[in-house]
This record gives structure tokens, C-alpha cells and sequence, in this order.
């Protein structure tokens, strides 16, 4: 009698897995991948600045003060959804907004913020896209939030939202000692 019932018992504890799995899914933030660099130091790496190519800045002289680490192109069309958001950060003063332009013609990005204005307290250019590497950068638009003392706390893929800055960031920025 129960070999009749196997068959319909299997499919019904497949079918609770699959909504299982489904139900864990939707709770989840989509664009929030693990990074292996959250609660370790910002990856060493020496760039020229967008704005200024004779000058190199070092990660090290960047540690001192919380900031967002901004990976963006002008060749990015997420990058100008997000962009609102950046300048209204730095206007505010919240926090430090860095740029990292990523595998970008340094004339078209320097073009891209003329046209939609410059929330960057310094531009990081990563032409040939080899620092972006060390950074597990998957592609424009990424955020990073890094600490006072250059450790990575948050990463987000895909487009940054007033969401995801009240949610995530906001709060880090709280914990800092210097707040």
C-alpha cells in the first residue's frame, strides 16, 4: 500500500523545497553579492587622479574618514540613474563620495561630469581595469563602503538607492568612532 504513495510523497517534498527555496530567494537583496574583501583592508593600489593624471594617489592616503568608493563610467547607463543620489550625498556632507572611473577614456568621463555634474571628492581612473580586478568589481555602477581605517564593510552591485543608502550605509557611518 504505501509503494501507491511513495511517488505523491516525493513530489510533494520536492515541491516544499522548491518553495523553500523560492520564499528564502525574495527575502534576499538580489544585487548584494558576498564579497571576500568585506572586513578586510582595502586592496593596495596606486592610480592616477581623473582630474589631475601627473598626480598618484595611494588606498593608504585615502584611510582617515569613512567614504563610498564609486565604480562608474560614462559609458554606464546605471551610472546616470545613481549619479542624483551621489551629488545629493556630497552636497549634504554625509559622507566622503569617492569616484573609481572604470575602463573609461579619461576625455568621455571628464565630458560625463560636465554634463551631469562631479559629486567626487577625487576620481581614482582605472583605465585598463586592473585595479578593479584586486576590488572583485563585476562591472559599473558597484559601491563600496570603507571605513575610517580602510576596511571594506559594504558592497553593492547595481545602482545605489536612498533604500539602500538609509538601510546599509547609514547606520556603518553611525558606528564609525570619529561620528
Amino acid at each position: 500500500m504505501w509503494k501507491r504513495w511513495l511517488p505523491l510523497g516525493i513530489f510533494l517534498l520536492l515541491g516544499a523545497l522548491l518553495y523553500a527555496g523560492i520564499r528564502l530567494a525574495e527575502v534576499r537583496d538580489p544585487n548584494a553579492i558576498p564579497s571576500p574583501l568585506i572586513g578586510k583592508p582595502l586592496p593596495a593600489f596606486t592610480l592616477p587622479d581623473l582630474r589631475d593624471p601627473s598626480r598618484q594617489i595611494d588606498s593608504t592616503t585615502l584611510r582617515g574618514a569613512p567614504f563610498l568608493l564609486n565604480v562608474w563610467a560614462s559609458w554606464c547607463p546605471e551610472c546616470r540613474v545613481e549619479h542624483p543620489l551621489f551629488e545629493q550625498l556630497a552636497r549634504s556632507g554625509t559622507i566622503r563620495v569617492v569616484g573609481f572611473n572604470y575602463k573609461d577614456d579619461p576625455d568621455d568621463a571628464k565630458r560625463w561630469l560636465q554634463q551631469f555634474g562631479d559629486p567626487y571628492a577625487l576620481i581614482l581612473a582605472d583605465e585598463p581595469g586592473r585595479v578593479a580586478i584586486d576590488l572583485g568589481v563585476y562591472a559599473a555602477p558597484e559601491t563600496f563602503f570603507i571605513d575610517a581605517q580602510g576596511i571594506v564593510r559594504f558592497k553593492h552591485i547595481g545602482a545605489l538607492t536612498p533604500e539602500i543608502v538609509r538601510r546599509e550605509i547609514l547606520p556603518r557611518l553611525q558606528q564609525e568612532p570619529s561620528r
